[in-house]
C-alpha cells in the first residue's frame, strides 16, 4: 500500500502534519476524520513530488478546458476522448503534459477526482470534490458546468477586486517616487544655486525642503530605510504565522473604505462557495471544510471552523454564523429561511449574487471616491515643493540686492 504525506486541521483548526500509509486518499481521508482532523493536502510519496505535478497554471486556463471538458461530455463524447482532445490543443505546454497525463492515469482505471489529485497546485480541493461528486451522480457534465460558472465568477470578483486595488496604489507609488526624486536629485540643486546669492536669508518654505533633503540623504536616513526594509520582512514572517494572519486580517476588516470591500468579497465568495459545493451534492460538512480553506481571510475561516463544528453537534448552520458576529443580519436570516424551506442552495446564490452587485458597486464608487483625493494630495504634495523651490528665484531682485 503507499504511503502518504498529510496536513490536516483540528477540530480547533490547529495544524497537524503526518505520514500514513492507506490503499487510497480516500481510505487516507477516511482514517483522518476517524482521529478527528480534516485533510487540508495529502501527497502520496515519491509520487507527486516530482515531475509536472508541481506545475501551476492560469486561471483563465483552468477556466476554458472546464467548461470545454463539460460541453464535450454533455455532446456524448467519452471523458477520456475529451481530455485527449483538450491536451492536443491547449497551448500551455505544461498545462497540456498533465492533462495527457490525467487522461493516461484514467485510462489506466483511476477515477477523474483521483487523477486531479496529483496536481493540486493546478485542482483545487473544492475542485476535485465537485468532480467526485459529479461522478457519483452521474452528471459530471452539469457539475462541471456548475465550476465552470463559479470559477467564471471567481475571476470577477477577483479582476474588480484588483481594479479598486490597483490604481490607487500605483498612482500612490507614484507620488511616493515624484516626491522622492525631487527631494534626493533635484532640491540639492537647487541648494546650490541658492548657495550662489550669498548670505541672503531664504523663505521659510524653501529652508525646511532643504533640511528635509539633506536629512534624506544622511547616514542616519539610510539606516532610517534599512530598517524599514527590515520592518517589512518580519511583517511579513509575522503574516505567514496563524496567529499573525488572523490579527493582519481582522485589521483589515476595520480600515475604513477597504475593510467594508474586503468583508463583502469574503461573504460573495463563501456564499457562492457553499451553494455551488452543495448544489453539487458535496455534503454539507465537506462543503464547509472547503469553504473554509477558499475563504482567503482567517476571521472569516474561523467563523466557518466554528460553524462547522456546531452543524456537526446539531446545529443549524444559520447559529453559529449569526454568533460570529462577521456576517450581516440579512445573510444568516436568509440562511435560516433556506435551511427551514430546504432551499439553502437558492438561498446562498442570491445572497451571492446581492453581494457580487455590492462589491461592483463599491468598487465604482471607490474608484470615483480615490481619484479627485489622489489628484488633490499629488498637488499639494509636488506644488507644495515646486513653490518652495521658486520662491527665492521669484523674489531674485530682493536677494541680490
Amino acid at each position: 500500500m503507499p504511503t502518504y504525506t498529510y496536513v490536516a486541521r483540528t477540530r480547533d483548526g490547529k495544524k497537524q502534519t503526518g505520514t500514513l500509509t492507506a490503499e487510497n486518499r480516500q481510505a487516507l481521508t477516511q482514517a483522518l476524520q476517524r482521529r478527528g482532523l480534516s485533510a487540508d493536502r495529502i501527497q502520496e510519496m515519491g509520487a507527486t513530488a516530482s515531475g509536472v505535478s508541481r506545475v501551476k497554471v492560469k486561471s483563465t486556463e483552468l477556466l476554458v478546458f472546464t467548461r470545454q471538458l463539460s460541453t464535450i461530455i454533455d455532446s456524448g463524447l467519452p471523458l477520456l476522448q475529451g481530455l485527449d482532445i483538450l491536451g492536443e490543443q491547449t497551448e500551455d505546454v505544461r498545462f497540456q503534459k498533465a492533462i495527457l497525463d490525467i487522461a493516461q492515469n484514467v485510462e489506466a482505471g483511476e477515477t477523474f477526482s483521483e487523477s486531479l489529485r496529483r496536481y493540486p497546485r493546478i485542482f483545487s480541493e473544492l475542485y476535485i470534490s465537485m468532480v467526485r461528486a459529479g461522478e457519483a451522480s452521474g452528471d459530471l457534465d452539469g457539475v462541471l458546468l456548475q465550476l465552470a460558472d463559479y470559477l467564471e465568477s471567481m475571476e470577477e470578483l477577483k479582476r474588480r477586486v484588483k481594479s479598486a486595488m490597483m490604481y490607487p496604489v500605483m498612482a500612490f507609488s507614484m507620488i511616493i517616487l515624484i516626491t522622492f526624486g525631487l527631494l534626493m536629485f533635484v532640491v540639492p540643486r537647487f541648494e546650490e544655486i541658492f548657495k550662489s546669492f550669498g548670505d541672503a536669508a531664504l523663505p521659510v518654505p524653501t529652508q525646511m525642503l532643504i533640511f528635509v533633503s539633506n536629512s534624506m540623504l544622511s547616514i542616519p536616513a539610510f539606516i532610517f530605510y534599512a530598517a524599514l526594509i527590515g520592518l517589512v520582512f518580519v511583517i511579513r514572517a509575522y503574516r505567514n504565522t496563524e496567529a499573525g494572519r488572523f490579527q493582519t486580517d481582522a485589521f483589515m476588516l476595520r480600515t475604513p473604505v477597504f475593510g467594508k470591500l474586503i468583508r463583502k468579497v469574503a461573504i460573495s465568495r463563501f456564499t457562492r462557495t457553499l451553494s455551488t459545493l452543495t448544489r453539487s451534492g458535496v455534503a454539507i460538512l465537506a462543503a464547509l471544510e472547503i469553504a473554509e480553506r477558499t475563504s482567503g481571510n482567517e476571521v472569516f475561516a474561523k467563523a466557518i471552523r466554528n460553524a462547522h463544528d456546531s452543524v456537526r453537534n446539531g446545529e443549524t448552520l444559520a447559529e453559529p454564523l449569526a454568533r460570529s458576529e462577521q456576517f450581516p443580519a440579512m445573510v444568516t436570516r436568509m440562511i435560516g429561511v433556506g435551511e427551514k424551506t430546504g432551499a439553502l442552495e437558492q438561498m446562498l446564490q442570491k445572497v451571492s449574487d446581492f453581494y457580487d452587485s455590492e462589491v461592483k458597486a463599491a468598487v465604482d464608487g471607490l474608484t470615483s471616491l480615490i481619484e479627485p483625493l489622489l489628484i488633490f494630495f499629488m498637488g499639494i504634495i509636488v506644488g507644495g515643493i515646486v513653490i518652495a523651490l521658486f520662491m527665492p528665484i521669484l523674489n531674485l531682485s530682493s536677494l541680490v540686492g
